[in-house]
């Protein structure tokens, strides 16, 4: 192998192995970000830019034939979407509303109602697909939810929030949109220049950036987490809990009501539907919010990353009834 090849050939292996650890790589990101807070201290600002760079990689790793089967039959996929950006959000705000987060903990309510109205995970039809679900389906509804939050986001922080984030719904929608729109034509572009099939090839290398941007924005987001830990540790343990709560509860709600269409691909929406990109919202804000809705969305971290690990026997139960 030429020498001019050595670097990079060690840089494709180091990066396809990161990619094949799946949810172990995933559950460990969490775990090291709050044991090396300044790590996180240092990535802190690169967190946006590592949010709009995980964009153009999951728009680069969508198949445009595993699209157009699910769009085939494109009930369930503007079902799940129609659920998860307008139903669930309304529901969720009212609940929390209800239990009094909106005058007890104004900066909670803001983590919460923003957690509910932002679209899942960029990362989740990669969970998904190491989980053994149905990506595909995955992958659809992630892509139409994406293009409904620039316009359902605003009207949920309008409706719920009014006027306690300092960024107007407005440019919210237009920031949204410019990170999600930017990501699409730039990997719409890659691809062009790679190729379709040779991004193929780079599937495992890709998702090895994946995991490293994951990387920059798990420590950005826990980089005080635990001097806080330290500080109030009573504080920390009950947002964990709470955001554990949240997660099933929107895991659950969603399984539950896509349950006719078969527990796999109930399963598999459930689990998207609770791993809410937080991180879009801190990107499109530019951070500029309280410090205890910053605190919340760090540890809601803990459930998004460590529950695909923990239910991997459990999607492998389902999947063995398929």
């Amino acid at each position: 192998m030429p020498l001019v090849n050595g670097p990079a050939a060690i840089l494709s292996k180091a990066l396809s192995w990161l990619g094949r650890q799946g949810t172990r790589a995933v559950a460990a990101l969490v775990i090291i970000g709050v044991a090396v807070p300044p790590l996180g201290v240092l990535l802190k600002p690169f967190l946006s830019a590592s949010v709009f760079l995980l964009l153009v990689l999951t728009f680069l790793r969508v198949e445009p034939a595993a699209i157009r089967v699910r769009l085939a039959r494109p009930g369930l996929v503007i079902g799940a979407s129609l659920w998860i950006m307008l139903a669930q959000p309304v529901l969720l705000g009212a609940l929390y509303w209800l239990l009094g987060f909106g005058a007890l903990a104004p900066a909670l309510f803001l983590a919460l109602v923003l957690q509910a109205a932002t679209t899942p995970m960029m990362s989740s039809p990669a969970i998904a697909a190491l989980m053994g679900l149905d990506a595909a389906l995955v992958l659809s509804a992630m892509v139409a939810c994406t293009m409904l939050i620039p316009f359902a986001a605003p009207v949920f922080v309008r409706i719920f929030i009014g006027d306690g984030l300092t960024l107007s719904p407005l440019a919210l929608g237009l920031a949204l949109f410019a990170m999600l729109g930017g990501a699409a034509v730039l990997a719409a572009v890659i691809r062009r220049i790679a190729g379709v099939e040779r991004v193929a090839r780079r599937k495992e290398e890709i998702d090895g950036l994946n995991v490293i941007l994951l990387f920059v924005f798990v420590a950005a987001l826990m980089s005080d987490v635990a001097a806080r830990t330290l500080s109030d540790p009573l504080l920390v343990i009950g947002l964990t809990a709470l955001a554990f709560a949240v997660t099933f509860l929107m895991m659950g709600l969603t399984a539950l009501v896509f349950a006719p269409a078969g527990w796999r691909d109930a399963f598999a929406l459930g689990l998207m539907a609770s791993q809410r990109n937080t991180g879009l919202m801190l990107a499109a804000t530019g951070g500029a919010l309280p410090e205890l809705t910053w605190l919340y969305f760090a540890l809601a971290q803990f459930p998004i990353y460590l529950l695909p690990h923990m239910l991997g026997p459990l999607a492998r139960r389902i999947n063995s009834k398929k």
